[in-house]
Formats: C-alpha cells, sequence, structure tokens
C-alpha cells in the first residue's frame, strides 16, 4: 500500500471518474488492468451508481493484480483472445499511476503498457494496441538461433533493423539488409526504413533475417541455378522481389520461375494502388502455366483465412467476375463517391481477379488488397481472426460504392405505405433505391424485403420495403444448456462430487440449484453458486442472476452450507483461500513475507454471525480440511489424541498474531525456544532434543501424567496455519484476527485467508486427497444429439413474426411514443446470386456461443417460391456455386471455401493457398456459414460499359419489374432505390433488420 494512506473513498471515485474520460491520442500509453480487481474496486469505492448503497460494506481491493490476464508468471505474455471490457479495463497513464499510488502492484509483475496507434485513411482512428506483433529474428536464415521480439505496429522497418543489430552484436555501421521470409525459397526485401510493420504487412510469427554485407561486397542472400536471374533482375526494378514456390507443388523437379516486373503486362490493367514495395514474383509449377483459370490460392498472411474464403466465394460467382475480368470496371469507376474508396478498392480487387483468373499462377499473395482494407476498415486491420461474413459485406458495400453509377445521389423521401398495394409501395422503394444505389452489385445481389411493424396498442401497422445484400438467417436453438459443475458437500468427509447438469438457457442461477439438487439429494436452498479462478473467487452468484452469465470457460463449484443464505440473518458466508507463506528465516518465531501464493481449492463457511471466535473458527476450518490434512502419526505414544488438531483453551488464549508480519506468538514460560522447524536448507540430522519437540511432539515427554503432557504438548505446538482478513483476491492483508476471547466482528463478506508455513503444508496438507473427486453417473450421459434441420427451417424461422426486444423499441406515429411492436419480415423480391449467411454465433454480455448444427442445403434447385408473397416474382429456383465453411469455435477457426467452377462445373476445396478437387458430397457440411447461389436459367452474361451506363445482356429479374408484374432486362442503368440520407451506406452490406444481423467481434 502506498505511503501517506489512501484517499476517501469519495476522493477516489472523483479523481477516477475524471481521468477515465481521457480520449485515445495517438502516441499516449494506456494500461491494462484485470477487470475481475477493476470490478472489486468499483464497487469498493461505489463508482457506480448501483453500487454507492454498499459502499463501506466491501473489502478493499488489495494490490493491483494483472495474473489472470498472463499466459504464465514466468514470460508475463497476455493469455489469447482477451476482450476488453470483459477480461480487462484500459486506464490512461494518470488513472494507472494513481491506481498504484493508492493500491500498489503485486510484486513480481511487470505493468501491461500499450500504445495508441491511428488507423484509417481518411477518417482517422485511434485504439489501444493491446496484442504486439510477434516477430521472429534470425541472421543469416540460422532459424534455429532466432529470438521472439514483440513489436508495436507503429514501430518502423529502421527500428527493427537497429534492434537486430543490437540482438546479434552488429555494428552500427555495418550495412545491412532486411529480409521478410515467407518459407525456406520464399523472401520480400524489406528497404523502407520509414515505412511501419503495418505499412509493410508484416504478421504474427513472420520471420525476419538480417544480414550483413560482407568485404568483398557481395551479399549472403544470393540464388543459384534457376534464382540467379532474379538476383539481377532485382536491380532493375524498384520494387523488391518476391521470390516463392508454390506450396501447392507436388512435383519433385526444379520450378520454372517466373518474373513480372512493375512494366511487364499481362494483358490485365495494374492498380495504380502501390503495395509496401513488393511486386509479386512467383513460381509456375511446370504443366499448369495456363489452362486452369480460377484455381488460383491465396496466401494466408496471419490469420487472413477469413479474407481469403470471401475473395473465393466471389472469385466464383460468375457475373461479377465477368464484369472484372472484361475490365468494365474501369469506365464505371466513381472516383468522388464520398461514401467509396476513391475506386481503389474496385481497383485493387480487380487486379486480384485477373491475377487469378490469368491461369498463370498456382497462387498469388494479397497483400496489396489486405493493406487496402485495413486502411479503410481499421476494425480488419492487424493480424487476429475476422468474421468472413463481415468482411464480405463490408467488400460489397466498397464495391458497390466505387462503382456506383449515381455520381450526386439526389434526396429522396421515405415513404410508408399508408394502405396502398404492395405492388405500387415496392416498385415505389426499388425505383428509390436505384435513385441513389445503381452498380453492377446492386444488379447482382440486392432484393427486397416487406417489413410489417404492428402497434400493440392502437394496432397501428407500418409498412415498408427495404433493399438487402444478403439474408441472415436465424437456427434454430436449443432452449437448454449443458453445464458441468462440481459439488462440494458440507460433510467434510465426503469427496467433491461432478455433475453435469441440464439447465434452462434463460433461466437463473436458482434453476441450476434446483436441477443440481434432483440430481445429488441436496436441498438447492443450501447451496451457493461459484466461479472458481486460480484459487480464488472470481464470481459468488446470487440466485436471481441469469444462468447466461456463467460463460463456457468457467469452473462452477457448488457449496452446500449450513444455512438458507438468502433469509439466515444468524449466520455469515466466509469465503476462505488457502495461502502459501514464505518465511524470511527458519524457525517459528521467524518472520512471515507479504503476500503468499494461494494453493488448493477455496472453501466456503457458513459460521454462526455473533458467537464465532477465533478458537471456535479455528476447530471449524480444521474439521472442514479433515479430508486431505493429515493427522500426527503419534506412533510411539500408544496414548493418542487429537494431536495438532487438539488445541485447549489455554493454547488459544496464549496465541496472538502478530499485526505487523503475521507471524504466530505461543505466551508461555517454554514457548521462547525448541520450537524451530529444521530449515529447508538444513540437511542435518535431528539430534534427540529436537525429536522431543518436533510439531507433533511424537516422542514421550518423560515421567509427566498425561493431562500435563497433553497440555504441554499443545503449548509447544503452533496452529498450522494463521488467520488474515484479506481482500477479495487474496492478494493483500487488510487486518489480522486476534484471539481475545471475544466473538470476531464480521463485515457484510469478509474474506479470510489462512496462511500456511511452506514445511506446515509440506508435512501436513495432502495436495493429491485435497484434490480428488468423484463423477456422477451424470457425467458418463451425453447430451442429446443435436438434429439436422434443413435451409428451409430457417428462412421460415426469418419469416416468423416475433416481438422486438425491449432496447429496440419502435415509434409509433399515432401513439406518439416507442412501443414493443411486434415485427414481421417477409420476401418480395430476389436478387440473381442470393448470400444465404447462416447467423451460427451468438452471444450476449454473457455467452458466446457457436451452434454447430448440421444444416441440409440443397445443392441444386433451391426453391425460394413458397416463402416470396409477391405473386409476380417470377423465378426463383436457384443452384448452389460457393459455400463458406468455418471450422472451430467462437474465439477462432479457420476459414474455407468450396466452390463450383463456372467452366467445367467441377466442385474444388479452396484452404488458403491450396486448392484442390472436391466431390458433391463435400458439400453439405455442419462447417457451412456463407451459401451464394445463383438463379436458375441466367446465363454467364456478358456486360459491357458505355460511360455512366450498363448493359447486361442476361435476363435479370428487375425487382421493380417483379413489382409490376412482368421480367425485363435492366438497360442503361435504369431503375429506382430507396431514400436515405448522406450518411447512408450498406449497414455491413445488408439493409435487413439489426436484429437478424450477426455482430461478431
Amino acid at each position: 500500500m502506498a505511503e501517506g494512506g489512501v484517499p476517501a473513498v469519495e476522493t477516489q471515485r472523483v479523481d477516477m471518474s475524471m481521468l477515465l474520460r481521457t480520449n485515445l491520442k495517438k502516441g499516449d500509453t494506456w494500461y491494462l488492468i484485470d477487470s475481475w480487481w477493476f470490478k472489486q474496486w468499483k464497487k469498493f469505492v461505489g463508482f457506480d451508481t448501483w453500487d454507492l448503497q454498499h459502499v463501506g460494506d466491501q473489502s478493499p481491493p488489495g494490490c493491483i493484480d494483472n495474473s489472470g490476464l498472463l499466459r504464465d508468471s514466468e514470460s508475463q505474455v497476455l493469455r489469447d483472445r482477451l476482450i476488453d471490457e470483459l477480461d480487462y479495463v484500459l486506464v490512461p497513464t494518470d488513472a494507472w499511476n494513481k491506481l498504484v499510488s493508492w493500491y500498489g502492484f503485486v510484486e513480481g509483475q511487470n505493468p501491461i503498457a500499450r500504445k495508441v496507434v491511428e488507423y484509417g485513411m481518411f477518417v482517422k482512428h485511434c485504439k489501444v494496441e493491446v496484442y504486439l506483433t510477434e516477430l521472429i529474428l534470425c541472421k543469416d536464415a540460422e532459424v534455429e538461433n532466432s529470438l521472439v521480439r514483440h513489436f508495436s505496429k507503429a514501430d518502423t522497418i529502421g527500428t527493427i533493423e537497429n534492434e537486430m543489430k543490437k540482438l546479434f552484436k552488429i555494428a552500427d555501421d555495418q550495412e545491412t539488409r532486411l529480409w521478410n521470409k515467407y518459407s525456406a525459397n520464399n523472401y520480400e526485401a524489406l528497404n523502407k526504413p520509414e515505412s511501419t510493420i503495418q505499412d509493410a504487412g508484416l504478421c504474427q510469427g513472420q520471420i525476419l533475417v538480417i544480414e550483413q554485407k560482407a568485404a568483398d561486397g557481395s551479399w549472403p542472400r544470393h540464388f543459384t541455378n534457376n534464382h540467379k536471374s532474379v538476383a539481377s533482375a532485382a536491380a532493375n526494378f524498384s520494387a523488391s522481389p518476391c521470390i516463392s514456390t508454390s506450396p501447392c507443388s507436388s512435383s519433385t523437379s526444379s520450378p520454372a520461375l517466373s518474373i513480372t516486373p512493375s512494366n511487364y503486362s499481362t494483358g490485365y490493367p495494374r492498380s495504380s494502388y502501390n503495395t509496401y514495395g513488393c511486386n509479386t514474383y512467383e513460381y509456375r509449377e511446370p504443366g499448369r502455366g495456363s489452362g486452369c483459370p480460377g484455381l488460383c490460392g491465396l496466401c494466408n498472411l496471419g490469420n487472413t483465412c477469413f479474407m481469403n474464403s470471401a475473395i473465393q466465394c466471389l472469385s466464383n460467382t460468375p457475373p461479377l467476375t465477368e464484369y472484372f475480368t472484361r475490365n468494365a470496371h474501369l469506365e464505371e469507376l466513381n472516383t468522388q463517391n464520398p461514401l467509396g474508396m476513391r475506386g481503389e478498392m474496385a481497383k485493387v480487387y480487380a487486379e486480384l481477379i485477373q491475377q487469378m483468373w490469368s491461369g498463370c499462377f498456382n497462387y498469388v499473395t494479397p497483400r496489396a488488397f489486405k493493406t487496402l482494407v485495413g486502411k479503410f476498415a481499421p476494425q480488419f486491420s492487424g493480424y487476429q481472426q475476422q468474421d468472413s461474413q463481415e468482411l464480405l459485406a463490408f467488400l460489397l458495400d466498397g464495391l458497390h460504392e466505387d462503382l456506383n453509377r449515381i455520381v450526386k445521389k439526389p434526396y429522396v423521401e421515405l415513404k410508408d405505405a399508408d394502405g396502398r398495394p404492395d405492388e405500387l409501395v415496392a416498385c415505389e422503394a426499388w425505383e428509390n433505391h436505384q435513385k441513389r444505389n445503381n452498380s453492377i452489385i446492386v444488379d447482382i445481389f440486392h432484393g427486397l424485403f416487406k417489413s410489417t411493424l404492428v402497434c400493440p396498442d392502437c394496432a397501428k401497422v407500418s409498412v415498408t420495403f427495404d433493399p438487402f445484400c444478403y439474408l441472415t438467417l436465424p437456427l434454430p436453438m436449443r432452449k437448454e444448456r449443458c453445464l458441468d459443475v462440481i459439488l462440494i458437500p458440507a460433510d467434510p468427509r465426503c469427496k467433491p462430487t461432478q455433475y453435469k447438469t441440464i439447465v434452462p438457457k434463460s433461466g437463473q442461477i436458482s434453476d441450476l440449484c434446483v436441477t443440481l439438487s434432483k440430481l445429488s439429494g441436496i436441498s438447492a436452498h443450501k447451496m451457493v453458486v461459484t466461479d472458481v479462478y486460480n484459487h480464488r473467487f472470481h464470481k459468488i452468484f446470487p440466485m436471481d442472476e441469469k444462468i447466461s452469465s456463467i460463460y463456457d470457460r468457467d469452473d462452477i463449484f457448488v457449496y452446500e452450507v449450513q444455512m438458507k443464505h438468502q433469509d439466515d440473518c444468524e449466520h455469515i458466508l466466509v469465503p476462505v483461500y488457502l495461502r502459501e507463506k514464505r518465511l524470511s528465516g527458519s524457525g517459528f518465531n521467524s518472520n512471515l513475507l507479504p503476500g503468499g501464493t494461494l494453493f488448493g481449492q477455496p472453501l466456503l463457511l457458513s459460521v454462526p454471525r455473533h458467537t464465532t471466535t477465533c478458537q471456535k473458527l479455528y476447530q471449524i476450518l480444521l474439521e472442514r480440511m479433515d479430508r486431505y490434512v493429515n493427522r500426527p502419526a503419534d506412533e510411539d505414544d500408544d496414548d493418542s489424541y487429537d494431536g495438532l488438531f487438539y488445541m485447549d483453551q489455554n493454547n488459544v488464549n496464549n496465541m496472538h498474531f502478530n499485526r505487523q508480519n503475521g507471524e504466530v506468538d505461543m505466551e508461555d514460560e517454554e514457548s521462547s525456544h525448541d520450537h524451530e522447524i529444521p530449515s529447508e536448507t538444513d540437511d542435518s540430522p535431528l539430534d534427540e532434543s529436537d525429536k522431543e519437540v518436533e510439531l507433533a511432539g511424537r516422542e514421550p515427554m518423560g515421567n509427566v501424567n498425561a493431562a500435563r503432557r497433553d497440555a504441554c504438548r499443545a503449548r509447544r505446538r503452533p496452529p498450522l496455519f494463521t488467520f488474515h482478513i484479506v481482500n477479495a483476491y487474496g492478494s493483500s492483508e487488510i487486518n489480522t484476527i486476534m484471539d481475545d476471547g471475544q466473538p470476531i466482528k464480521f463485515t457484510n463478506r469478509p474474506y479470510i485467508a489462512l496462511d500456511w508455513d511452506s514445511r506446515m503444508k509440506q508435512y501436513y496438507y495432502d495436495e493429491k486427497a485435497a484434490e480428488d473427486l468423484k463423477k456422477h453417473e451424470s457425467m458418463s450421459t451425453h447430451p442429446a444429439r443435436k438434429h439436422m434441420v434443413r435451409l428451409h427451417d430457417c428462412i421460415k424461422l426469418f419469416t416468423t413474426r416475433e416481438m422486438l426486444g425491449e432496447h429496440d423499441l419502435w415509434y409509433c406515429p399515432s401513439c406518439k411514443k416507442h412501443k414493443q411492436a411486434t415485427k414481421q419480415l417477409d420476401l418480395w423480391s430476389l436478387p440473381e446470386v442470393l448470400v444465404v449467411h447462416l447467423k451460427r454465433f451468438f452471444y450476449n454480455r454473457y455467452l458466446r456461443e457457436k451452434l454447430d448444427t448440421l444444416v441440409d442445403f440443397p445443392i441444386r434447385s433451391l426453391d425460394m417460391s413458397g416463402f416470396v408473397i409477391n405473386p409476380n416474382a417470377g423465378q426463383s429456383t436457384y443452384d448452389l456455386i460457393a459455400a463458406v465453411n468455418h471450422y472451430g469455435g467462437m474465439g477462432g477457426g479457420h476459414y474455407t471455401v468450396i466452390a463450383k467452377h463456372k467452366d467445367d462445373g467441377q466442385w474444388y476445396y479452396f484452404d488458403d493457398s491450396s486448392v484442390s478437387p472436391a466431390s458433391e458430397e463435400q458439400v453439405v457440411t455442419k462447417a457451412a456459414y456463407v451459401l451464394f447461389y445463383q438463379r436458375q436459367g441466367t446465363q454467364t452474361g456478358t456486360y459491357k460499359a458505355t460511360g455512366r451506363k450498363a448493359t447486361a445482356s442476361a435476363s435479370i429479374s428487375s425487382p421493380t419489374a417483379a413489382a409490376m408484374g412482368h421480367e425485363s432486362e435492366l438497360e442503361d442503368g435504369e431503375g429506382g432505390g430507396v431514400g436515405e440520407d448522406e450518411n447512408e451506406g450498406f449497414d455491413n452490406g445488408t439493409f435487413s433488420s439489426g436484429d437478424d444481423t450477426m455482430d461478431m467481434n
């Protein structure tokens, strides 16, 4: 604790409230704090209004402890996939300094300081760079002697090079070169010292090689045989060469080198967008030089499989790919659109697609595309795993705005139906939409919803028609949840038992107790549900809390207590931690060092609130740990007794706890000597006098009567542990329990630590017995097998009437109030290419879950006519052309694509840089995440651009035409659009209800 004491809670509350409103500023330093500690501090000072009434009842939080954020205490590297506000909070430097001055910081930990970095090209966004980029550094490609260091995305290549010079003891004036090593034969020169890690596109785990120029002026990095041409050619181009061999190649022969310098034309125009400085120099597999357009993989730049899968699906969408390979986009670039990206997204995407369909490459590296996406959408910058559907939505929106044929968007007024016929309102809505949004993306991907809202009070009906770019379909979810819990019975002789419980997802903690009561026979009223983490109580749940507040990763322990904890005022719940204390010297009179290491499972006791003395508490604790705290042997004494578990009144009364250092003093004429335990570093044998008083007093003590002998032994024996009142984290001592024969005055939620000397713990604490548990028969039962659902079931659920959420109210124009109305979405018209997003990821404030339900979707002839309410909609049958698969869980995983090639009609599996044939039987799996369907009868089509107008020779069913009862070609960009303000844009690429759009980090 800081010198000078801690200010009043009101002062802390006011000071921190101001500091926490600090805005992020590029270059500033912020600090991570374990959210659990921060929540304890907020409760202690009443930071939130709902905690003000409890101020004074809570214990201080103690020293700041970030151990829960670290992978281990030695490396002090952050755990993977930590979530802001959930796992940690970010505070500015001034706030951190104040908290440390008030409460201190756990010894041995380093503060977790992070810089604020800036993202975005036009609109700048600042955020704290929580996870640094881990780079593997080596000299002259000696990977076996590599070093791992962490850098900020704002660090420059020059900074890294200087750091590597220091690490590898290279003179400052020595000329060096830095290389980015992708694989054994794949290097990229990093020759722009001023570029940042982000600009250079360096990713997590990237290998960087530094090499020194030899005395004769040569460089170690030279290439023999086929590689010689690259070394010589590199000097002729301003861009750095990237030399690579295809990882897909199964040939053992040397691949032929294909060099594409910056001034070389492949028949497709190169993008004006400049990459970091690396054009792609690829090896072509023999026999695969041409003839396989589209069968081209994409290199994973570091957790970019989400991006690769979205690109591959669009690449295998025939009308869109033909549009770009024929350069139709060049005549429709809209560089003036304030909602667009100056045409850069369309140009870079076009170049990428043209490379993929040139037939010249087995795989390409989409570095320029990745860099551009990160600049315009900071949420996709860096190399953390992202959601493929969200990237797809952003890409479709970006391409639409870059290719929007409407240069100046007119103002359009949104109108409600007001009783008008649906056909008229739908036609009006589509025309209004196309007055502001008219592009190849609209032509191919946009359809029309009918949205109906009904006021629950006045029955006012509001009907609108809204465009959509894809369908986000909910999956039928189980209403129950499986939780594994460990029950700690009150009987100390019984082992803890693990149970598998089935509880309602929308239920409360009390429902969990009722379920567990049926399995165990223990009354639900005597149960307390806790989350135990790192030997401490992470949370003690109130009975009325939602079960959804329990995370899947939580370790749930349910304690049986001898009280009805909700209404029993005569008893109090006491959380108890076990700590191993370190001695500053040997012997019982040596000082205990502050702090300690938590071990074992914590205890939760119910004790009388007003009559519990120090002696009584000690006896209760000894009895509670009877199963795994060993009794002394007393092998040489026939008159066995309770040994160390026995403490007579004289012994307890004469036992005092030193408030300064926590050591144990025995006030007795014989207690000032002969009480030492052998030091851990002392290997000398015990003499007879030592044995006579060794801990449990195993040797006979001479010609004294049994009563005196027992009393003497008790006086000579110190307790197994000492008591301290600690903070909820167990890291800081608040007070010491004094044995004055009077009842202990408990606070509302006292946390007590049992401090064990290391030798005492070693002799008497049985760790194996303490961790032993048995499994209930329920653990051998498996959850009910998840039933397969059909895609039609998901569409039906999507179009089912539902009530709006409490936080998603609708303003009723008749009642003039926000109402929890009912809402129904119907399909009015469908696009040429229907994108279906299966909402597999579900989460709320507490629960994060991925649904791995198998959805049976048709590969051919998906009939949507039963869901389209427009009687004149026309052809509504679709064939599958591509699917994004996601393997893994909520926190991470891997994306792949299975797609049908437009030329040979065969299925292929795209897994980053690898492309392999697939069968139709491999298409439908429970990993399917995003589906691409193309309407039957649609020609592949050719597109021509004339100024700002485009003609589709294929017959594309226009929603406008469908609304009027017939089909027509879209010619000259005619049609309408929905009216929106200047801040419009596709909300993640969809105009559907926010309730149906997945929001995934």
